[in-house]
């Protein structure tokens, strides 16, 4: 099993849940309002007056044979609109409840 933790601008959310709808995963966790900046390109996301927007991250845990399906997605949702940003991260699970 993986866990995936996704990082997206706010404004990506629909298109983020249609990704794992598509993907046939249905259980995730979201967190809403989330701040960050990228390591190497794009503006900050703090929600501040100086850097107003704000991130939305979510985690999903899958069998393996899902990953690849949804990083495409996800892929593809990150180039149609590169300057808002959206980041995924592949992590092993080695138990769950």
């Amino acid at each position: 099993m993986k866990a995936i933790f996704i990082c997206y601008d706010q404004a990506h959310h629909e298109s983020v849940v249609t990704a794992l709808n598509s993907s046939m995963l249905r259980g995730f966790t979201c967190w809403e309002q989330t701040q960050g900046r990228g390591s190497k390109t794009g503006e900050p996301h703090f929600g501040s007056h100086a850097w107003p927007g704000m991130n939305s991250s979510i985690m999903t845990v899958c069998e393996d044979d899902r990953v690849a399906p949804l990083m495409e997605r996800l892929k593809k949702i990150d180039e149609d609109k590169p300057m808002l940003g959206l980041r995924a991260f592949v992590l092993p699970v080695e138990q769950a409840l």
